[in-house]
Order: C-alpha cells, then sequence, then structure tokens
C-alpha cells in the first residue's frame, strides 16, 4: 500500500483562498465586447428566445444553460462523516462536487446550500428551483430525510433528482459485484449476501442489487443493534423494514457464516478475521468504510488469499470511488432530457462500468498509475482517469433512458454521440494526475535548490506529505526553519532533509568534478571553490551528478536563461548539446507544447527538426499522441520569405530521419489549431490539430508563451527542459507553489 498522504490544515485552506476564494467561477460562453453583443444577450434580443421558450417549453434545452446545468444541493446534515455541521459549512463539499462534475464529464453545476433540516420546507424549495436545472444532485443530507426528500421530488419534478450519496455508491459497488461474481463464477441470484450499515447507501446497494436479480432472503442487512429480520421492532424504519429478511441469524458474525458477499458501508474494524474465515469460498469484501474499512485488503488476504477485495480508498486496488457514476450518469441522462434517473439507467451504468474494466487497459492510463493494469481479482472497477470513461458510460445510459421512456429528446446518432462525447474529454487533468501517479511509484528524492524562498519550502513540504518521495532543501537549517515557521509550517523540518554546502562532506569531490569540467573554460580553484560551494544552483546540479539526489528542480528566483548557464557548469545542457526548452500550455480543456522556449535562440533546419523529436518525447512521457506543427507567418510556401523557408525545410529534415509521428509546416497558428482553417489545405500531413508548436525563434516562444498566459489565462508548465542526462526542471521566477511543485512532479517522472 502507498504511503497515505499528509495533509495540514494550513495547506487545505491554501488551497482553498489562492488565488482567488473558492474552487470555481462563471465564464461567459458569447461575445460581450459591443454594443450589439449586449443587445442580443439582454434587451432587446432576449425577447426572442423568451417567447420562443413560452410558446414551446422544450426549446429551453436548446437556448439556455439548462440541458447542461445540474444543481448540487444540500443542508449540510451529513457532511462527508463529519456529521450534521449546516448549510454553510458544507459549501467547500458542494462546491468540490461541482467541479468533479465539470472536470469529469463537462457538466456544468451550481452549488446551493439549503437553510433548513424541515424536509418539507427543503422538497419545496428545490421543486420551485425546477425551471433552472436539467437535473438536481442531492449531498450530504442525512437519513432518513433524504429518502423521503429523493422520493416526493421524484415524484413531483419531471428532471431527474439523484442523491449521490445513496445512488452513487451503489452503482459502483455493483459494477465490481459484476465483475467479482464473474471472476469467481457465481450468480447473483444464487449469491448470500450481507450489508453491514443499513443507512442511505447501503439501503440504496441492496435496491440496486436486487433489482439486478438478487433474492430477497439471501441478502440480510445489519446496523448496529444487528440483523434486520423479519418480525423485528427495535430501531426499524419503513426502508430498513423493506429489507427484513427471514433468518435465524441475529448478529453480523452469525450472518457472515457461509455468506459469499460482504458489503460495508459502516465502521473501522466491523469485520474480524473470525467472520471472513467462516464465509464462502472466493468471498467477495467490499469494505467501503471511509477514511478506514472495515477490514484491510492486506488483513483480509492474510485470511483469505482466496477473497477478492475492494474499498473506497484510492491506495488500494478496486476503490469503489462515486465519480466513477454520478458525472456519466448525468451527462447520458441530460443529453436526452431525460425526466429521471432510473433503476434501468443506473444498473446500464454499471454493467458498462463493468464491461470497461474487462477491456484491455490504454497504455496512457497504465503510464499514469505505474503499472500494468488488466482485468483479474485487483482490478475489477475501472480507475477514474480511464479516458474511455466519458464515451462509454453516457451513450449506455442514454439508452438505457431511452428504452425505458425517460428521454424528452432521443439520441438518433449514437456513434455521433460518441464522437461529440470524446471532444468534450479534458486531456490537461489526466496528464496532471498521471504525473501524480507516477511520481508517486518513482519516490525520487527530489533536490529543491532554493531553500531560502518561501514558495519552494512549500512545495518541497507538499512533495514530501504527498508521498512523492523525500524532499532535499538546499539552504541553512536556521533559515529553513524560520522560513517554514513564518509559513505554519514549522513542524515540517523534521520531515524534509535541509542540505548545506558549507558542511557537506562531498564538497571536496563536487569541487574535483567541477574542476575537471571547467579548468580548461577559464576557471581557477578559487573559482571552482566558489561556485560548489556558493552557488546553490551549481551544488544541486552537483548533488545530482553524484548521485545524492535523484532529480532537481530550480529556477525560482533567478532567470531561466541565467541558471541554464549555471547548470551547464555541471551537466551539457546546450543547444550543440540536443538540450530543448519544451513549454506547456494547458487552456480550456486543451493542452499543446510550445519549443524551443529556453535552450536556441535562431535554430536552423537540423535543430528544428531536433527540437520537435524532443517536443515529441515529451508529449509521449505525458501519454499524448504528438502531432508537431512548424509554425510561421506563411502557410506552405505562400507568402514567400527567406525567414519561413527554414520552417518548411524542417519538415523535410523530419522525413529523412524517418520519425514515427506526424508532422508538417510550414504554417500559421490557426491552421495548425483550427480544423475549419486546416481543412483549406487537404494535402496537410495532419490528422488533427497540432499539439506541438514549433516556433522559429526562443523569443517568438517565449512572446507565443507569455501572452497565452497573461491574456487567456493559460496554465504554463515549463519550459520542460529535454536532451538532458539527468532530471532537471527549471521554473520560471513567477512560478506559483503548485507551479514548483508540478515542475518537481516532473522531474520525478523523468518527462524529456
Amino acid at each position: 500500500m502507498a504511503e497515505k498522504s499528509k495533509i495540514t490544515p494550513e495547506e487545505a485552506l491554501s488551497y482553498h483562498i489562492e488565488p482567488v476564494p473558492g474552487k470555481y467561477e462563471i465564464v461567459a460562453t458569447k461575445p460581450m465586447t459591443t454594443q450589439r453583443d449586449l443587445s442580443l444577450a439582454y434587451s432587446p434580443g432576449v425577447a426572442v428566445p423568451v417567447q420562443a421558450i413560452a410558446d414551446a417549453p422544450g426549446t429551453a434545452y436548446d437556448y439556455t444553460t439548462k440541458g447542461n446545468m445540474v444543481a448540487v444541493i444540500s443542508n449540510g446534515t451529513a457532511i462527508l462523516g463529519m456529521g450534521n455541521l449546516g448549510a454553510l459549512a458544507a459549501k467547500p463539499v458542494m462546491e468540490g462536487k461541482a467541479v468533479l462534475f465539470k472536470r469529469f464529464a463537462d457538466v456544468n453545476a451550481i452549488d446551493i446550500e439549503l437553510d433548513s433540516e424541515d424536509p418539507e420546507e427543503l422538497i419545496r424549495a428545490i421543486k420551485l428551483m425546477g425551471p433552472t436545472f436539467g437535473g438536481i444532485n442531492l449531498e450530504d443530507i442525512k437519513a432518513p430525510e433524504c429518502f423521503i426528500i429523493e422520493q416526493r421530488l421524484k415524484e413531483e419534478m419531471d428532471i431527474p433528482v439523484f442523491h449521490d450519496d445513496q445512488h452513487g455508491t451503489a452503482v459502483i459497488c455493483a459494477a465490481g459485484l459484476i465483475n467479482a461474481l464473474h471472476l469467481t463464477g457465481k450468480k447473483i441470484e444464487d449469491c448470500r449476501i450481507v450489508l453491514n450499515g443499513a443507512g442511505a447507501a447501503g439501503i440504496a446497494c441492496l435496491e440496486l442489487i436486487k433489482a439486478m436479480g438478487a433474492r430477497h432472503d439471501n441478502c440480510i442487512a445489519c446496523d448496529t443493534k444487528g440483523v434486520i429480520w423479519q418480525g423485528r421492532t427495535e430501531g426499524m424504519n419503513q426502508w430498513k423494514s423493506a429489507h427484513a429478511a427471514r433468518t435465524e441469524a441475529r448478529t453480523l458474525e452469525e450472518a457472515m457464516v457461509g455468506a459469499d458477499v460482504f458489503l460495508g458501508v459502516s465502521v473501522k474494524g466491523a469485520v474480524t478475521p473470525k467472520m471472513l474465515a467462516a464465509m464462502a469460498d472466493n468471498p467477495v469484501i467490499f469494505a467501503m468504510a471511509n477514511p478506514d474499512p472495515e477490514i484491510t485488503p492486506e488483513e483480509a488476504h492474510a485470511i483469505r488469499p482466496d477473497a477478492i477485495v475492494a474499498t473506497g480508498r484510492s491506495d488500494y486496488p478496486n476503490q469503489v470511488n462515486n465519480v466513477l457514476g454520478f458525472p456519466y450518469l448525468f451527462r447520458g441522462a441530460l443529453d436526452i432530457h431525460a425526466r429521471a434517473i432510473n433503476d434501468e439507467m443506473k444498473i446500464a451504468c454499471a454493467e458498462a462500468l463493468a464491461e470497461l474494466a474487462r477491456e484491455d487497459v490504454p497504455d496512457e492510463v497504465a503510464m499514469a498509475y505505474g503499472k500494468k493494469l488488466s482485468f483479474g481479482r485487483d482490478y475489477i472497477i475501472p480507475t477514474p482517469f480511464d479516458p474511455r470513461l466519458i464515451y462509454t458510460i453516457p451513450p449506455a445510459v442514454a439508452r438505457a433512458g431511452m428504452d425505458t421512456g425517460a428521454a424528452r429528446r432521443p439520441i438518433v446518432d449514437m456513434d455521433a454521440y460518441r464522437h461529440n462525447l470524446k471532444a468534450r474529454m479534458d486531456p490537461t487533468a489526466s496528464v496532471l494526475s498521471g504525473i501524480a501517479a507516477r511520481a508517486k511509484a518513482a519516490q525520487a528524492r527530489m533536490i529543491f535548490a532554493e531553500g531560502d524562498d518561501e514558495r519552494v519550502l512549500r512545495a518541497a513540504v507538499a512533495y514530501q506529505r504527498s508521498g512523492y518521495g523525500k524532499a532535499l532543501v538546499v539552504g541553512r537549517e536556521a533559515d529553513v526553519k524560520e522560513k517554514l515557521d513564518q509559513a505554519g509550517l514549522g513542524d515540517a523540518c523534521r520531515e524534509i532533509e535541509v542540505v548545506n554546502a558549507a558542511n557537506t562532506r562531498h564538497l571536496e569531490a563536487y569541487r574535483s568534478f567541477l574542476y575537471q569540467r571547467l579548468q580548461r573554460k577559464g576557471f581557477d580553484a578559487h573559482d571552482i571553490n566558489r561556485l560548489a560551494q556558493r552557488d546553490r544552483h551549481v551544488f544541486s546540479a552537483l548533488m545530482l551528478a553524484h548521485g545524492h539526489g535523484d532529480a532537481l528542480v530550480t529556477g525560482a528566483t533567478r532567470k531561466s536563461a541565467h541558471v541554464l548557464d549555471l547548470i551547464n557548469h555541471v551537466f551539457d545542457a546546450r543547444a550543440e548539446d540536443g538540450a530543448v526548452g519544451v513549454t506547456a500550455l494547458l487552456n480550456k480543456g486543451k493542452i499543446v507544447f510550445v519549443a524551443d522556449t529556453l535552450v536556441h535562440e535562431w535554430p536552423e533546419e537540423e535543430e528544428l527538426a531536433t527540437i520537435a523529436e524532443r517536443a515529441a518525447d515529451v508529449a509521449r512521457s505525458l501519454g499524448l499522441e504528438p502531432r508537431v506543427a512548424f509554425l510561421s507567418f506563411s502557410t506552405f510556401g505562400y507568402p514567400v520569405s527567406e525567414r519561413a523557408t527554414k520552417m518548411h525545410l524542417a519538415a523535410r529534415v523530419l522525413d529523412r530521419r524517418g520519425v514515427d509521428f506526424e508532422y508538417d509546416g510550414e504554417m500559421t497558428v490557426d491552421v495548425a489549431l483550427n480544423p475549419a482553417a486546416m481543412a483549406k489545405y487537404p494535402f496537410c500531413r495532419l490528422s488533427g490539430p497540432a499539439n506541438i508548436l514549433v516556433v522559429p525563434a526562443r523569443h517568438s516562444a517565449s512572446i507565443s508563451v507569455k501572452l497565452m498566459q497573461e491574456m487567456a489565462g493559460a496554465t504554463v508548465i515549463g519550459p520542460i527542459l529535454a536532451g538532458v542526462d539527468k532530471p532537471i526542471q527549471i521554473c520560471s521566477t513567477g512560478s506559483t507553489v503548485n507551479d514548483i511543485l508540478n515542475m518537481a512532479l516532473l522531474a520525478a517522472c523523468e518527462v524529456g
């Protein structure tokens, strides 16, 4: 099991307040720059869609955001397992749920916290908001009120109402159960199933698996008072009574004898080794209590090596994670303008998830998780960052909704729908998540060269506490401690390792190495001593060269070009050595690499071809298939210019080299990125928009990147230094803590 990440209160609060409070913002989808724009957006132009909707209410899905808008609603009475902390305290959780909708399925979501514990008030308030939304996601509302509220709203509203604490868990649990039974050769109608925890999620799990074929009396539910049996009166309600079984068992231990399946949504340690030993052959254990399961996979396998185990934890195999369900359920439901999300749609979601887990796992998913994933006892549920989810699950949900009459607007061309869903994918988060997973697997000793900068120190602490590896900070112990104290991270001094050039026992070896490299380049012994002992960038590079760290991140306090010159004292990182700087731009769900942004001042065609190859290596190491465009102000020879010629010749150089990725040029940036503009040149060899832009010179690369950053709000990662013997990444001086951490993760993954 991977080491559990440590998150301090200071880090959590900093994440939520910087750079602006909260986790999302509203962005206009239409231009709002001229008087005509305003006239169309509001008055008088808006009167036209108003009348259209009044005449035909269904057109609200065409002219407004209703068809892609979900309300995430809570009253804060059952927050995450923290209990009843009130509506206002629930807001961070609901904001988080809203951004998950957007991130995973491109569903717009707004969080709404209602300050009432009266079910009737909540029902009325939510019902009145119906015209605004295409669906309602209820969250963190305590039982039994959640049952009452959801059932009434489903009866009285004509849009999907879905309590994710119930049905989200149930759907993912059902998907895992389908595959677990597939592996063990058992049939659901023959299985004896024990549930511990008869709250909202537990009861929903039972209801769904019974809808899938499990027999009523084969399913034994337990709560804090024991088995829910027919005739029991203590601690009962109508929802528990519906699942009372005819059984002689009265305790969880008795119920577990001979059981095939255990479903736990209860508390840590609820399942004992004795209970597990008494289960049937090839038992299926879904220990879903969070943060600590009813029994850990290690404990379960020690008693029953034949067990298939799933938990709610991301650091164990087979995570039951609701994010695999609710975004895609709503995506499919919204796209057919559904009246409801019914059992058939939930079962379709579960079956599609199960089928996806049985398919070959794409290389980019395996790369992201640092290991080969294949269907089996440790992989019965897909991973949350599988890119196929967005175009696999919603079509199955939509089809079930259409077949059961829940759809107002059926999808006619399902293949076109899948293609449209692929276009909604946001590769940026998958790329960053993949980097993080690979970095955690690598466990690199990361050298942070600038220990006198608070941003660097906070990034170093985050690197270590997130479980990525050991943070080695170059600086003076007293200075580091003082700055960490000021940042509210004083206790981290005992965790990270501070390396001081003044007292390292390796200094003589570093000096000797550096003298051998620089003695014929005008450096005398005094210069060497000053560089090795007093320059943090050179000292850090020497640490890396001697294997006293695995990777290096630097540059947050000095200009990139200056830092690169210093690193060149220790490593061969010049243009003639094949080094290249590649910057990743992340904007509006797209990722584009710009090169060279660091090393080559004015490359010629041979160097441009090398830049393209290095950039392609970087793209592939991040799980993207490279498509290279050599950019200019001309396109395929017009207008004619000496400066554009080299961009045309660079493509010919790649022809000679016989590379295995797509490339073409020269072309303008709109032809490279806009499919409509590219379509005017049917001979273009790119199969789609370019994701690597090779520009004529370093100054044009820098201008392009900074313009995108300042004007378009693009996230910038890099420049990523490629083509150097050791993993070194150079930040920019304007880097945030998160930027520095991302560069450290790139170095840990040896990207470039």
